[in-house]
């Protein structure tokens, strides 16, 4: 929700920038701009035709700010969800609500029945492909009477095969607000020996705390079931489910229980309980901070018992993650460490390497994309030996960096390229407008500016010499001042000196008069060079950086 309020204020024009006055602006402090901008751009100022039609749609922009600013309950819309909010569901919450905080969760819920609506035309299909390689035969040596001696002899090829695969695939259909439909299937495979199902449920919310299911399947016989979720208070909850399967050998029925705890903010407890085709007691801590995510279990059952922890540490730039897990038990000991990373918005890669007994070692490989997960596990050797655990680390790594530097990191670029070119053209009628304004707001401004030049020259106050805003590289001079994506604003910074002055807020100052981005999406900095009591300084600042001269000009380059 919070994404699509971004979304919702993303392209607005930024009337406090345009005003130049602070999101804290007082009535006093609105009125005071509006006063300034109307005398400048009332059409009554301006005889000539041509100006006179630039004037009226900036004075109507002029107009607009103040009256949305100047009413508490259409500011405190504008405050939170942008000009979107000011259309039909604006004014409807108007009418219902008072606090600004009333108004967002009026507007929340809004948007939310908006998308519940666009849901039931759609599916949330999820899918996952897992892999089985025995790959033994590249690290241990088969017996004389192995098949495969010939082929190895003869071609030096050690022998892999998929010994194993398993393919499950499921839709949601959402029916109603409150029901939704579920149909999955699985498909695998393992040493020949095949098997696959079909299950069809419906989910009901039955209320804000809880939802029940009705599930069918068939494959091995035919199965029922019935889940359920409850949240029972704040930081506890709990789900339990009830499976029936008619068997060729009978009817088998098995339970799942589980409670859940919130024990602190980042840390929560669960207990799972289960009887009839699986006995057992499961207990689980789980704790995630944004730096470290820790599991730790310990299952006590028929036939296995054994205890598990793992621990996850994430990288500060939130796109790399590396994991360390042990688990030990009636089964054996297993030792897994790997790495996970983010290659693009809604991909990430992970590779691991186990070390088990008597599993021996195995590479374990996972690409998720968006909600499909492919997943290999590839079986090096039946025991713990050297050169599999070396070959295991270092190749996925190795690969892994070849990997990105020849293929991600080139195509990352390139799309990050086209991404940006797919801006430019579908904001290149929106600039060319916001660039004709910006040229007839600084027509307008002409002949005032004439008049605050002479005042400040008289008082040897402040003039504005040369001012650019945009993509500028700045090393003593201007060099790229003729760049497209650079916009000359020295009249228009001028127009807002008062008493040898000139502020500007801590925001984007692509929508103060006189200005427009043009080059949306990139950083963008505003060089200033003016006259102060007869000596030059030089300023650059950054976009959202405020800007007060001359108070700080102690930080600023100076030029006699």
């Amino acid at each position: 929700m919070a994404r699509l309020m971004e979304d919702l204020k993303g392209h607005d024009d930024d009337y406090y920038t345009f005003l130049n006055i602070s999101r804290k602006a007082t009535e006093d402090e609105i009125t005071n701009a509006y006063r300034r901008l109307s005398r400048l751009y009332h059409p009554d100022k301006h005889t000539d035709p041509d100006r006179k039609v630039e004037a009226e749609l900036l004075f109507g922009k002029t107009k607009r700010a103040y009256e949305v600013l100047s009413d508490p309950h259409m500011r405190a819309i504008y405050d939170n969800l942008g000009t979107a909010g000011l259309e039909t569901q604006g004014w409807e919450v108007v009418q219902r609500t008072k606090t600004p905080h009333e108004i967002r969760e009026e507007y929340e819920r809004l948007a939310r029945d908006r998308e519940e609506r666009r849901l039931q035309q759609r599916t949330n299909p999820k899918s996952s492909v897992t892999m089985t390689i025995n790959a033994t035969d590249l690290f241990s040596v088969y017996d004389d009477d192995s098949p495969f001696l010939d082929l190895r002899d003869l071609f030096g090829l050690p022998h892999i095969e998929i010994s194993g695969m398993a393919l499950n695939q499921a839709i949601e259909a959402p029916l109603t607000n409150k029901d939704t439909a579920i149909l999955s299937g699985n498909l695998s495979s393992h040493n020949g020996n095949g098997s696959g199902g079909i299950n069809f449920s419906i989910r009901r919310i039955t209320s804000e705390k809880g939802w029940g299911e009705v599930e069918v399947g068939a494959g091995n016989g035919l199965t029922l079931a019935t889940k359920g979720f409850r949240n029972f208070s704040r930081g506890t909850f709990g789900n339990g489910s009830i499976l029936t399967h008619f068997t060729p050998n009978g009817l088998r029925v098995g339970t799942v229980a589980t409670l859940a705890n919130q024990l602190d903010k980042h840390t929560v407890g669960y207990l799972t309980w289960k009887a009839g085709m699986q006995s057992g007691m499961n207990t689980m801590i789980i704790r995630d901070t944004p730096t470290q995510h820790i599991v730790f279990s310990a299952y006590i059952g028929i036939p296995h018992t054994y205890a598990a922890l793992s621990y996850t540490h994430k990288m500060p730039d939130q796109e790399s993650k590396v994991k360390l897990t042990g688990k030990a038990g009636t089964f054996g000991a297993i030792l897994e460490y790997g790495a996970e990373k983010k290659v693009s918005q809604n991909s990430s890669l992970a590779a691991s390497l186990a070390l088990g007994v008597p599993t021996g070692v195995q590479l374990k490989i996972k690409l998720h994309r968006a909600s499909q997960t492919y997943a290999a596990t590839i079986m090096l050797c039946e025991e713990i030996m050297p050169a599999p655990i070396i070959y295991g680390t270092l190749v996925p790594l190795m690969s892994w960096l070849a990997i990105q530097k020849l293929i991600i990191h080139p195509y990352l670029r390139k799309q990050k390229q086209a991404d940006l070119f797919k801006q430019r053209e579908s904001n290149r009628s929106r600039l060319l407008e916001k660039r004709r304004e910006a040229m007839a707001a600084v027509d307008l401004m002409r002949e005032t500016v004439r008049r605050i030049v002479d005042q400040e020259e008289a008082r040897k106050g402040l003039v504005i010499l040369q001012a650019w805003y945009g993509q500028l590289v700045v090393e003593g001079e201007q060099e790229e001042c003729g760049s497209p994506e650079v916009v000359d604003v020295t009249i228009a910074l001028q127009c807002l000196v008062k008493d040898s002055k000139l502020i500007l807020q801590d925001s984007s100052k692509c929508s103060l008069p006189g200005f427009y981005d043009p080059c949306p999406g990139e950083e963008k900095n505003l060089f200033v060079r003016y006259l102060f009591h007869a000596v030059t300084h030089e300023v650059t600042i950054k976009d959202n950086e405020s800007l007060r001269i001359p108070n700080s000009v102690s930080n600023y380059s100076f030029k006699t």
